[in-house]
């Protein structure tokens, strides 16, 4: 589907631009933060072969995309008329939302701004601290100097961005904070930093207060608090001041305000709870960093499912700036690894083609970080692969945990993470840590898979029995129904012909016989076949699903085309065919029946697989020992 058709979808069954209070994005979701959620409909959305699955948490309304999740964002902007200039919504959802929730919300709308560019500032670090040790660049050589540069900007100037983009999230005007992140960053600011930590320095005083100087480069928490509060400042400015002035003085008093009171509280505060978080990390980590390990290997995907895994986002990055290295990033190398192994165990087991490809561009995402289509489109449906995915995760992240492997730069965890765990003084067993954990990870869940993660009838091709000239076998594995329980008149009362029914167990439809492709109806939910032996046959698949004008129906084969026991014909999305209302009974008829002295079923058993004798169909003359 086009990106443009995908958005008024999805605008539509979120309750239209008047339901959305505000919109983000991330790497792969669509995060929406609606006026009333009782107005979206996720479950419509879901059917959209465009969404990959639709997720409500945190307070806000997660619409997953993949990969192309930016395009289908400016569509969705286009569509709706929200542009960058909008004036920021005040309407407040109805939904009462939980202090977690909130924190969640604030998280994911300051950091997916520029997330992607602060995966590729960690990587391009990871990779120079690899060139370093490997002799490729030298520290005081002029290119490392300006990749460094490159790589180091983002963070060292994190106050500036995260100015930016908090006051837009609180509401103010997001260069009157972003300046204040400025400050905090400014020349002036770092000499006088540099200055206070040299013995026997002189304190400096604002106002008869004295001022505590700290170095807020690549800071996270102290900036996010002083957008708050200029924020506040600004509303109230606006609501005081006559509009002559409003524009040049409530920036004014944002500015004179909240920059001391930063250097002054705020700041000193914000960086107290920022040790307190990055100590208190480090001594649960220290008390048993395998347990830890283990934890976050077995759980991280979980919280990425609910959207949990933001509250966790700003620890990490206040490890690197209060310690200069975190440790809880590699613990979900392996469980990322571990969803990729389980994906991989799918690849290779499943016969499903649909299913293959599907796995296959969901593996190599993961690979890079990026693992929401793989355990929505692959793993969690199918269940045993999303558990031995975590499982596996669990034992890698033990073995991480047990090596106490840190990484030094930030950025999504993916195959670059390896680049980053490399410390200063080069390769050590921490970095071999991580290694094996994510290898141990990811052999272990496609294993798995591979063994027990797939039910055989996904796993194993159909058993087609031996065919004699009028043997008509099961085309698809279901229960079956006599024609004359077919909830459809037409059919039950044998006008079309003969046969019998099956209800599907699963979404595929193989050839009964040797033959060729008569006739393929536009809507793909019906096919008629020619027997080589000149018995023809239609297979109706479900009741009136002519009305889905071929949503959810693939076909496999075209009219002409030659076919042998077993061939994949057309493929169905059972599930969605249900949950759309439709009747799955599929009447399997000889439509020339009145040529033939008989058509009878194989068994009298309720249910059938595909492959197996079904149908005969007797010529004229011949004796008929029927048990149907």
């Amino acid at each position: 589907m086009g990106y443009q058709e995908v958005a008024r979808d999805i605008l539509t069954h979120v309750g239209g631009r008047e339901n959305i209070v505000s919109l983000v994005h991330c790497a792969t979701r669509l995060r929406f933060k609606l006026k009333d959620p009782k107005n979206a409909d996720a479950e419509a959305l879901k059917k959209n072969p465009g969404v990959i699955m639709v997720v409500e948490s945190g307070g806000q309304f997660q619409v997953v995309i993949g990969n192309h999740v930016h395009d289908v964002y400016n569509a969705v902007r286009t569509e709706a008329g929200i542009t960058d200039d909008s004036a920021q919504s005040t309407q407040q959802s109805s939904e009462k939302v939980s202090l977690l929730s909130r924190l969640i919300d604030i998280v994911s709308a300051v950091f997916t701004p520029f997330i992607g560019v602060m995966a590729a500032s960690g990587i391009l670090k990871g990779l120079l601290a690899l060139a370093v040790v490997f002799g490729w660049l030298a520290v005081d050589s002029g290119t490392y100097k300006l990749w460094f540069a490159a790589s180091d900007s983002l963070f060292y100037f994190f106050p500036l961005v995260l100015g930016y983009t908090a006051g837009k999230k609180f509401g103010g005007n997001p260069f009157v904070t972003m300046a204040i992140g400025g400050a905090l960053t400014h020349p002036v600011a770092m000499q006088a930093f540099d200055a206070a930590s040299q013995p026997g320095a002189v304190t400096e005083y604002f106002l008869g207060v004295p001022i505590t100087f700290i170095n807020y480069s690549s800071s996270v928490i102290p900036i996010i608090f002083a957008a708050w509060v200029s924020c506040w400042v600004e509303k109230q400015g606006n609501k005081l001041l006559p509009s002559a002035v409003r524009n040049f003085f409530t920036p004014l008093f944002c500015l004179v305000i909240t920059v001391p009171l930063t250097f002054l509280l705020i700041g000193p505060a914000a960086t107290w709870l920022s040790q307190m978080l990055a100590h208190g990390y480090q001594a649960i980590y220290a008390f048993a960093p395998w347990l830890a390990g283990g934890f976050m290997g077995a759980v991280w995907q979980i919280c990425v499912i609910f959207g949990l895994h933001w509250g966790l986002v700003p620890l990490m990055i206040n490890n690197l700036s209060v310690l200069g290295h975190d440790t809880m990033v590699p613990l979900l190398l392996p469980a990322v690894m571990g969803q990729v192994g389980a994906t991989l165990g799918v690849l290779l087991r499943t016969r499903d083609k649909k299913l293959k490809v599907l796995a296959g561009s969901a593996a190599t995402a993961g690979i890079f970080g990026i693992t929401e289509p793989a355990v929505y489109g692959v793993t969690l449906p199918n269940r045993r692969p999303f558990i031995f995915g975590c499982a596996a995760g669990a034992v890698g992240g033990v073995i991480v945990g047990y090596c106490q492997t840190s990484v030094y730069s930030f950025g999504l965890v993916s195959i670059f993470t390896f680049a980053q765990v490399i410390p200063p003084a080069g390769v050590d067993i921490s970095v071999w840590g991580a290694i094996i954990g994510a290898v141990v990870a990811l052999v272990l869940a496609c294993v798995l898979t591979c063994v027990a993660g797939l039910p055989r009838s996904e796993t194993d091709e159909p058993k087609v029995e031996a065919v004699r000239e009028n043997d008509i076998l099961a085309p698809m594995s279901g229960t079956v129904l006599a024609m004359n329980q077919v909830p459809d008149s037409t059919f039950a009362s044998g006008l079309l012909g003969e046969g019998a029914a099956i209800i599907p167990l699963t979404g595929k439809v193989i050839a009964p016989f040797y033959g060729e492709v008569a006739s393929l109806f536009q809507t793909r939910h019906a096919i008629g076949l020619l027997s080589n032996s000149g018995i023809e046959m239609l297979i109706h698949i479900g009741i009136d699903t002519v009305k889905l004008n071929g949503q959810f129906f693939t076909a496999h084969v075209k009219v002409g085309d030659k076919i042998k026991p077993g061939d994949l014909l057309i493929e169905f999305d059972r599930q969605a065919i249900l949950d759309a209302g439709y009747d799955l009974a599929t009447p399997v008829i000889i439509s020339n029946s009145d040529e033939y002295a008989s058509v009878t079923r194989n068994t009298n058993d309720h249910a059938v697989d595909s492959g197996m004798p079904f149908l005969t169909v007797l010529n004229k003359g011949e004796v008929n020992e029927s048990i149907s």
